[in-house]
């Protein structure tokens, strides 16, 4: 649409001979009424035309309905033009005169954009494909597993941005080979790090608030720490970017301790503690074998790591969040800790509720099949969540945050059956109990003095046993059902580079 349309022929010319269909106009109403007869891609729209102004058509355009891309075309090189466009929601903007060729290049990152990325990331996973499988068969160390999986974690969010579905089995051909690869380092190694302080091998739980916490504590002004239970990295990842307006944001990767489930890995973090050492500071804390309470003193284990950490005249607050109503009441009260020095910690459970009701609901299940669904709704929770507002919150006050994770979960498909005594624990992917004998060996890590996980001690004759990769404990009475029940389901506990390999995300506030 422009009034000397007749002097942009050459234009014209270079689309057609790209492929594209042009109609052009000379003033507004005329193309209002050719945008309802036909169906278009793309408007390239002047901003100066006789009676309507191109802003005015833009504006009827989305009154409308209308959301096809719109490019405005000004003479006028003025912020406020600019702005106004913008503002309108035209989707770019560039200023006479034009090439030919400026208008193909908008013209095609808009219209064959999308295509082209397509096409480039297939053909980029395709030829990366061979050199992974070669690291793989190489990868040693946790370092290796971590970067691996990490980079497959950008493919996955890569592929599925780009709608590439054809390349999932490869995908997920490699994903096997590494979460059989990283399960096979940690059976071998993990003892060695639970008793070796890190020294040969990846920050623990126990060590996340001294490694990444620590240096943003201090007496003169606030810090925060975020946990969200039971989160991905993939899911870290699908989040990231509606922080990267407001913070400037430094991610880590660190391992959960075993068992991958909150009473130890989350109690770990607050406390830099092992649940061996948690239980001689406080004995019984595990003896009881109920875990809905072994997280009941999340606020005194904070307060106590942060007096360790930097002295006792740090004030400390602690918020666990189940629901929206929660939510309010904590962003309620966060500005005035937030205003004055101190160390706030907050949990927010909707993922792990999540996590665990989908093994229990259908409706859950249908609408979080799988890893891209289950991005997808906590994606779309956490950007109308109290989580995001108080990092919001955060941002505006100059306040540093620790973003982090206790566990992850992963995917289940193969049952591992287990014969176990009443006195067995009831988790999907780990079990303590008397006499445990697991029918398919190379499915666990399977280990008979605590020691070796840092665990408490149960009591003679206790076995312990975590689930591998993706297998599911399953007892062998009613067999079938407790398979079918559970199969498909995410679930946590056990040693996979899902539960394990976690974000530990220092955001910085922006200006």
């Amino acid at each position: 649409m422009d009034d000397e349309v007749d002097l942009l022929r050459p234009h014209t010319i270079l689309l057609m001979r790209e492929g594209y269909h042009v109609d052009a106009v000379m003033n507004g109403n005329d193309a209002l009424e050719l945008l309802d007869r036909e169906s278009y891609d793309l408007v390239l729209l002047d901003e100066q035309m006789p009676g309507l102004r191109g802003i005015e058509v833009l504006s009827e355009i989305r009154a409308r309905g209308r959301g096809l891309p719109v490019v405005m075309v000004t003479k006028s090189e003025t912020d406020d033009t600019m702005h106004e466009a913008i503002g309108r929601r035209a989707d770019d903007y560039i200023v006479k005169p034009t090439s030919p060729r400026q208008v193909l290049s908008v013209v095609t990152r808009l219209l064959a954009g999308p295509r082209l990325r397509h096409e480039q990331i297939a053909k980029e996973f395709t030829h990366r494909f061979g050199e992974l499988r070669d690291e793989i068969g190489r990868a040693e160390s946790w370092t290796d597993w971590s970067s691996l999986y990490s980079e497959l974690v950008d493919w996955e969010l890569g592929l599925e941005q780009a709608g590439e579905s054809d390349l999932g089995e490869i995908l997920r051909s490699l994903q096997f080979d590494v979460r059989r690869g990283f399960s096979d380092l940690v059976a071998r190694e993990y003892s060695d790090w639970a008793h070796e302080g890190g020294e040969s091998g990846p920050v623990l739980s126990v060590d996340v608030m001294q490694r990444f916490l620590q240096p943003v504590i201090s007496d003169e002004s606030a810090c925060m720490l975020v946990v969200l239970d039971c989160l991905r990295l993939d899911q870290w990842r699908a989040m990231r970017p509606l922080l990267e307006e407001h913070f400037e944001i430094e991610e880590s990767l660190y391992s959960s301790i075993l068992p991958t489930a909150t009473p130890f890995s989350r109690n770990a973090i607050f406390s830099g503690l092992f649940p061996d050492e948690l239980e001689e500071t406080r004995p019984g804390w595990y003896a009881s074998g109920e875990e809905e309470g072994y997280n009941s003193f999340e606020d005194e284990l904070f307060a106590a790591h942060v007096r360790e950490l930097a002295g006792p005249g740090i004030p400390t607050h602690y918020e666990k969040v189940f629901n929206a109503e929660q939510g309010e009441d904590l962003l309620n009260r966060l500005p005035g800790w937030l205003s004055r020095p101190s160390a706030t910690a907050i949990v927010f459970a909707f993922v792990d509720l999540l996590t665990h009701g989908r093994s229990e609901s259908r409706l859950l299940w249908e609408v979080a099949r799988d890893a891209a669904a289950l991005r997808s709704l906590t994606l779309g929770w956490f950007e109308r969540s109290a989580a995001l507002e108080a990092l919001r919150e955060a941002a505006r006050r100059g306040v540093p945050v620790l973003l982090t994770t206790d566990h992850g979960s992963v995917h289940c498909n193969r049952p591992a059956v287990v014969y176990a005594k009443r006195d067995a624990t009831a988790n999907l992917r780990y079990k303590f109990g008397r006499d445990l004998r697991v029918e398919n060996p190379a499915a666990v890590l399977s280990v008979s003095d605590p020691d070796d996980l840092r665990l408490p001690s149960r009591g003679y004759q206790t076995n312990y046993a975590l689930c591998r990769e993706d297998y599911y404990f399953v007892y062998p009475t009613k067999l079938r059902e407790y398979q079918s029940r559970y199969r498909d389901s995410f679930l946590h506990g056990g040693i996979s580079p899902e539960e394990m390999i976690l974000p530990a995300v220092l955001l910085t506030p922006r200006g």
